[in-house]
């Protein structure tokens, strides 16, 4: 009889509770639908694809497979392809010894001598020979990325791109007891006076209100001529410029862990470190720096699968002809959230309430809930990243919105009770 029971009762149960699962999910796509079709959200162009990856099943999609700009969701690309490409320690330069005589060229390592960083690893190197001979010709890329606005030159957030970055291509100064500026090589060219400019366009020449206390960082003007006067400034010795390296093989110098550059990129939304890891996986794939040939490899080889393919044009998302879909970054997340190990693949997303650029948004109580990537230019504000539901359940989450004419905090404010309905119903 127990047996009958069981053979009756435990199908009858499976049908019950897939029951329940099947009307919370259609209670919840139509609270959502709801949600989206009032107030801020019904103005501007939406986006949202939700992922079970346990179940390798849809929750939840609206225009899912059209293309939106990304912003700094781009840099789940970067790091993506990063990872792929870039070894476990950062590769500071190439070189080869003849005698006594250095050879080398950049890789495009940005964390040489980098305000956060501080690495001397290459400078270390460098400064146990001489004559030290530097081939600046390896880097085959603009110093901006196409689509970058030309007005934002003297933002911190759009320094140049370069083959041997140096102090993280900014000029950092600080007011406090006394005017601090890193690197001095620059205090010269530094003049305390009010302007609409922080520097002047095409040349190193700097703005600092005088009496102002804050910290202000400015990208400075990149050539080959200026690598090697900072260079000669660091090391106290000649550096001579030159078109070509022997036909020798060439050595790597490796640094820092990369994981911690991931970590700055993804936590504080780094232009910077995003551009220079694309430009770094390209000088794994060749010796020509150029972040192309790192995009087009990982979308010809890891990434072959996209039933979207992106229009990916840089590495930081400051660009307005990058082109995603919402599918593409949940694809991209779901593989991340496959291959790597969890502790370590969070550690480089923010933390909804806690860290990086979601410290003052989505909170959970009493843990965060969305470790997320954020994406925000004018009129553009997206989230992208994984979601802790109640029951234990990750999900995996783009949240797009492009063209919106109000602040981005009203178009957070409007997202918060949708990402709150998925942590909750699920």
């Amino acid at each position: 009889m127990k047996s009958l029971l069981k053979f009756f009762v435990l199908p009858l149960l499976l049908i019950a509770l897939g029951s329940c699962g099947a009307s919370r999910n259609t209670r919840l796509r139509k609270n959502i639908s709801k949600a989206l079709k009032t107030g801020n959200f019904n103005n501007h162009f939406t986006g949202i694809f939700v992922y079970d990856p346990q179940l390798r099943d849809t929750l939840f999609k609206k225009n899912s497979g059209l293309y939106f700009t990304p912003a700094s969701n781009t840099k789940i690309f970067t790091l993506y392809a990063s990872i792929k490409l870039v070894p476990d320690t950062v590769p500071v330069l190439k070189y080869s010894v003849q005698g006594d005589t250095l050879f080398m060229e950049g890789t495009g390592n940005p964390t040489m001598l980098h305000p956060y960083f501080k690495d001397s690893t290459g400078i270390n190197f460098i400064k146990q020979y001489d004559p030290i001979i530097y081939n600046p010709n390896n880097f085959r890329e603009n110093y901006f990325a196409p689509g970058w606005a030309w007005e934002d030159y003297d933002g911190y957030y759009s320094a140049e791109r370069s083959g041997f970055p140096l102090y993280g291509n900014v000029l950092h100064i600080e007011q406090s007891d006394s005017l601090i500026v890193y690197p001095e090589f620059f205090r010269d060219s530094l003049l305390l006076e009010a302007n609409n400019w922080n520097r002047k366009s095409g040349a190193n020449l700097f703005y600092f209100e005088d009496g102002r206390v804050d910290t202000l960082e400015i990208p400075f003007k990149n050539s080959p001529q200026l690598t090697k006067e900072l260079l000669e400034n660091i090391l106290q010795r000649e550096i001579q410029l030159t078109d070509s390296l022997p036909m020798t093989q060439k050595k790597i110098l490796y640094g820092i862990a990369t994981d911690s550059v991931y970590r700055r990129m993804m936590l504080e939304s780094d232009n910077f470190l995003a551009e220079q890891l694309l430009i770094m996986g390209s000088a794994m794939l060749s010796d020509t720096l150029k972040s192309s040939i790192a995009r087009e490899f990982v979308l010809e080889t890891y990434l072959s699968d996209l039933k979207h393919p992106p229009r990916w044009v840089d590495g930081s998302g400051l660009s307005r002809y990058n082109l995603f879909s919402p599918e593409s970054m949940v694809h991209v997340l779901n593989k991340m959230y496959q291959e790597i190990p969890k502790e370590r693949l969070y550690a480089f997303f923010p933390r909804g309430g806690e860290t990086g650029t979601l410290e003052d948004w989505f909170e959970g109580t009493p843990n965060p809930y969305i470790f997320a990537k954020t994406g925000t230019l004018g009129n553009t504000y997206c989230l992208s990243g994984y979601l802790h539901a109640k029951s234990g359940k990750t999900l995996i989450f783009s949240f797009m919105n492009n063209h919106f004419m109000g602040s981005s905090a009203d178009i957070k404010e409007r997202m918060q009770p949708i990402l709150e309905q998925l942590r909750d119903s699920n």
